[in-house]
C-alpha cells in the first residue's frame, strides 16, 4: 500500500513541534511531575505548539519489560557481576521473574486487577530479600484490602529487582531518583563532569534510545529539561550531552526546582558545553523568550538577546542575562495545565511502606495543581523564603481554580488532585470547597497547610464535604520556644486543636517533624518526642515523619547564621549551592537521634508503643521528659470560646427537611410547633421549633444553602431575625440550632 506525498506532509506537520519539554528520570512512578504540564498549558495560551514527555516512566516501563529484564540477567551473568547471595537467588529465579514481570506491571497500572488474588497467594511471585519484611505485613497493614496487599507485594517484588540492578548493573539506579548523590550539594562540577565522560550505563542506553526516537519524531528547535530534584540532574546532563553530539542543531535549556534553588551562583563554563540556557524561577516568560531567540536569532527580533533570569555562555564566560523588561505572567494568565502527550494510563501505583500519607504519594494518579503561587505566610526561618517561588504570593480565584479542575478532569478522566502549595491559604481553601460543592462535582483532594487557628471545626467539615481527604503540615519541633524561633506562627495548643478538628472531620493528618534545629537541646528533642507520642495516642494525627534540620543558603538562618548560634562551613561555589554544612554551638550530635525517632513514630502510627518509656527507643541515655502526660489532652479541653464575628459566613450544607406541624398543650396553653426532620447520607436528625420561628428559619435555610449564590453573614442573619422576633442570640444558641450546627449548619 502506498501513501501519497501530500498525506506524508500532513502527518509530519501534525507531529513536528518547535519545543520539546522533558522530565528526565526519575521522579514518581504513579503520576507525572507537573512542571511540563504547567508549561505546556501556558504555551497553549501563546499559540505555541509543544510536546512533553516524562522520560522517567518510559524508561521504567522499558527497563521492567520481559525483553529488557532478560538482557539485564544475561549482562550480569556474562560480566560476572552476581556476587551476593541475594543476587544469586534472584538470578536463579530469572525464569519466574521473566514469566511474571508483565503481569505485575499490568496489575500496578490497574489493567489486570483480578490477578491480585494470585499475587497474594504464596508461590506466585518469586521472593528475595525484600520479602523478609512480610513477617510484619499483617501487623503493619492490619485488615488492608486484597488489592492494597497485592500492590505492596508487587512493590517488594520490584524492589528485589531494583536491588539486583543496583548490585549487578548500575549502582546509581533508584525508582524515584538516579545518581542523586552526584547532584546533592555538588559545590563544584568536577565529579558530575567526570561521570559524564564515562561510558553510558545500561539505564543511560535505554534513556537515550527513547529520547532519540522522540527527537526524530518531533524535530524540535528547542528542548527544555525540567529538573525538580538532585536525582534528575545526572540524566538531564546525559541527555543534553547526547543531543549536543547527535543533534547539534537543537538548542537546550534547563529549569525547574533544582536550578531554582541550587544553581543561582553557577560559574563553571563547562556546564554550558551541555546546556545553552539555564533559567531560574517561574518558567513561563523565560521559556517564551528562549524560543523567540531560538526561532528568530536576529536583531530584527524585539526579543533578540533579551532573556529573563537566564544563564548562558558568552565569550567563553558564564553570564546572567535578565535584560528583558517584560513582566512575568500573572497566575490568571498562565492557562490550565495540559497533560496531553503524557502516558497517563501507563503509570504504576506502588505501596512501599506502611505510612498512610506516604502511600498517597506513590499510589494512584493525582492531577497536580496549586491554589496560590508562593506562600501566604512566608516567615519560617528554615525555609527558602528569599526566593521568588515562595516570596511572591499570588492566589488564584476559586472560580478559576475550579474551572481548571473541570478542564483537567475532562482531559485526564481523573478526579484526584494534589494541590502542591507551600501552604494552602485557609480562606482560599474555604472558597474552593464552596465552589466545588456548589458545582456538584466529585473530586478527591489533599494539600499542605499550616496548623493555624483559622482551621475551625466548621471549616474542616466544609473541606471534608468538598472531597478533602488529607492534609500535611509542619509541626516541626514540638516546643513553643523553638516554634517561636522558627517563626512558625503557631503554638502547641493550636496544633493540638487544629489537628483534632481535621481528624474529627474525617481528614487524615500527616505531620512533618524536625530535629536538630539550631540551639535545640537534648531535653527539647525528648520533650518533642513526648508531644508527638501524645498526639498519636489521642488520635489527632495519623501519620508523621522526622526530618533532620538542613541549613540552606537562601533561608533566613542561612543568610544570618550567627543569629541562630551556628557556624557554617562555606565552600567555594562554582556549581550547586544550597545545603551548607555547619556546627551548632550546643555541640550536640543530633544524628544519633535519627533511628530512635523514626522507630518510635513507625510504632505510634500503628497504635503501639505508647506505654513504653521514651528511653526504650534509644540505645543511649536520654533525660526523662519534662512534659506532663496529659499536656495535649488539656490543650484539647482548653479550646477557647470564640464570639461569632458579624462578618462570619453562615452556610447550610444539608437539604430541605420533612416538615410536620404539631400542636402542644400545657396548662391550658396551646403552642403551634414545627417538627423538622433532616436526612443526610448516614443519619437523620429531628428538631422542634415554634411555628413562627420555624417558618422563618425554613425560609432562611434556602438562602443559606451552599448552592445559593447569595451569601449570608452572621450579622445579616441576626438583623433579619430581630426585625421579626426578639433576641437572636437566644435563638442561635438554642438546642435545635446547636443540633443543626453539628450536622451541616456552618459558621465560617
Amino acid at each position: 500500500m502506498f501513501v501519497n506525498f501530500p498525506t506524508i506532509i500532513l502527518i509530519y506537520s501534525y507531529i513536528l513541534k518547535d519545543i520539546l519539554l522533558v522530565t528526565p528520570p526519575f521522579t514518581q512512578l504513579n503520576t507525572p511531575y507537573p512542571a511540563t504540564a504547567y508549561l505546556k498549558g501556558f504555551l497553549n495560551t501563546r499559540g505555541i505548539n509543544s510536546f512533553q514527555m516524562d522520560l522517567g516512566i518510559e524508561v521504567i516501563l522499558e527497563l521492567f519489560s520481559k525483553e529488557s529484564l532478560r538482557k539485564l540477567f544475561d549482562f550480569a551473568f556474562e560480566n560476572d557481576r552476581i556476587a551476593s547471595e541475594n543476587a544469586q537467588r534472584i538470578y536463579a529465579l530469572k525464569t519466574d521473574y521473566l514469566k511474571t514481570i508483565g503481569d505485575v506491571i499490568g496489575f500496578l497500572q490497574g489493567k489486570n486487577q483480578t490477578i491480585a488474588r494470585q499475587i497474594c497467594a504464596s508461590n506466585f511471585l518469586p521472593e528475595a530479600s525484600r520479602f523478609s519484611e512480610l513477617d510484619e505485613l499483617e501487623w503493619a497493614f492490619g485488615t488492608m484490602g486484597i488489592q492494597d496487599q497485592a500492590k505492596h507485594l508487587a512493590t517488594l517484588y520490584l524492589e528485589d529487582l531494583s536491588d539486583f540492578i543496583v548490585e549487578c548493573i548500575d549502582e546509581n539506579f533508584g525508582f524515584s531518583r538516579y545518581a542523586e548523590r552526584l547532584g546533592q550539594s555538588a559545590n563544584d562540577f568536577n565529579e558530575l563532569y567526570e561521570n559524564l565522560q564515562k561510558e553510558t550505563t545500561v539505564i543511560d542506553v535505554i534513556t537515550l534510545k527513547i529520547l532519540d526516537e522522540k527527537l526524530k519524531d518531533i524535530q524540535p528547535k528547542l528542548v527544555c529539561f525540567s529538573v525538580p530534584f538532585p536525582g534528575n540532574l545526572y540524566s538531564a546532563f546525559r541527555c543534553a550531552q547526547f543531543i549536543k553530539k547527535n543533534h547539534p542543531e537543537i538548542k537546550i535549556g534547563m529549569g525547574g526546582g533544582f536550578p531554582n534553588t541550587e544553581l543561582r551562583s553557577i560559574s563553571d563554563v563547562r556546564v554550558f558545553d551541555f546546556f545553552d540556557f539555564i533559567t531560574l524561577d517561574d518558567g513561563e516568560l523565560p521559556v517564551e523568550l528562549l524560543l523567540s531567540n531560538v526561532l528568530n536569532p536576529s536583531p530584527d527580533n524585539p526579543d533578540f538577546n533579551k532573556f529573563k533570569r537566564t544563564f548562558l555562555k558568552e565569550n567563553g564566560k558564564v553570564v546572567y542575562n535578565n535584560l528583558s523588561v517584560k513582566n512575568d505572567y500573572k497566575q490568571v494568565d498562565v492557562g490550565t495545565p495540559d497533560y496531553a502527550d503524557l502516558l497517563l494510563s501507563d503509570y504504576i501505583s506502588v505501596i512501599e511502606i506502611a505510612n498512610p500519607m506516604h502511600s498517597l504519594w506513590s499510589d494512584g494518579r493525582w492531577n497536580k495543581l496549586t491554589m496560590a503561587h508562593g506562600c501566604y505566610w512566608g516567615k519560617c526561618t528554615f525555609c527558602d523564603i528569599s526566593l521568588d517561588y515562595i516570596k511572591i504570593y499570588e492566589p488564584i480565584a476559586a472560580k478559576l481554580l475550579v474551572d481548571r479542575l473541570e478542564e483537567i478532569i475532562a482531559q485526564t478522566g481523573e478526579t484526584g488532585f494534589h494541590f502542591v502549595d507551600e501552604a494552602a491559604p485557609p480562606a482560599l481553601m474555604r472558597a474552593l470547597a464552596i465552589e466545588i460543592i456548589k458545582r456538584k462535582i466529585t473530586v478527591t483532594w489533599w494539600t499542605n497547610i499550616r496548623f493555624e487557628k483559622s482551621f475551625t471545626k466548621e471549616l474542616c467539615v466544609l473541606l471534608k464535604a468538598s472531597g478533602c481527604i488529607a492534609v500535611s503540615g509542619g509541626i516541626e519541633v514540638a516546643s513553643d520556644r523553638l516554634l517561636e524561633l522558627i517563626k512558625k506562627g503557631v503554638t502547641l495548643e493550636q496544633v493540638a486543636q487544629v489537628t483534632n478538628n481535621f481528624t474529627n472531620a474525617g481528614i487524615m493528618v500527616h505531620a512533618y517533624l524536625m530535629y536538630g534545629f539550631p540551639t535545640q537541646t537534648v531535653q527539647e528533642t525528648v520533650d518533642s518526642l513526648e508531644m508527638v507520642r501524645q498526639l498519636f495516642e489521642l488520635g489527632t494525627i495519623k501519620s508523621g515523619f522526622w526530618h533532620q534540620f538542613a541549613l540552606t543558603t537562601h533561608s533566613p538562618i542561612g543568610l544570618n547564621p550567627t543569629e541562630y548560634g551556628i557556624f557554617p562551613d562555606y565552600k567555594e561555589i562554582t556549581f550547586a549551592n544550597n545545603d551548607i554544612q555547619f556546627k551548632d554551638k550546643t555541640g550536640i550530635n543530633h544524628d544519633k537521634f535519627s533511628f530512635g525517632l523514626k522507630k518510635s513514630i513507625f510504632n505510634f502510627m500503628h497504635g503501639v508503643g505508647f506505654e513504653l518509656p521514651l528511653q526504650d527507643w534509644f540505645d543511649f541515655k536520654i533525660p526523662k521528659t519534662s512534659i506532663k502526660n496529659d499536656f495535649m489532652q488539656k490543650c484539647l479541653e482548653a479550646e477557647p470560646y470564640f464570639m461569632v464575628k458579624p462578618s462570619a459566613k453562615i452556610i447550610w450544607l444539608g437539604g430541605k427537611p420533612l416538615v410536620l406541624e404539631q400542636t402542644k398543650s400545657k396548662k391550658g396553653k396551646t403552642k403551634q410547633l414545627l417538627q423538622l426532620t433532616f436526612h443526610d447520607k448516614t443519619n437523620s436528625i429531628q428538631v422542634q421549633m415554634e411555628k413562627e420561628n420555624g417558618t422563618w428559619f425554613l425560609n432562611m435555610l434556602e438562602r443559606l444553602s451552599v448552592y445559593n449564590n447569595e451569601q449570608f453573614t452572621f450579622g445579616q442573619l441576626k438583623t433579619d431575625y430581630e426585625t421579626h422576633f426578639g433576641d437572636f442570640e437566644l435563638f442561635w444558641y438554642s438546642k435545635p440550632i446547636n443540633s443543626l450546627r453539628a450536622h451541616g449548619l456552618l459558621v465560617l
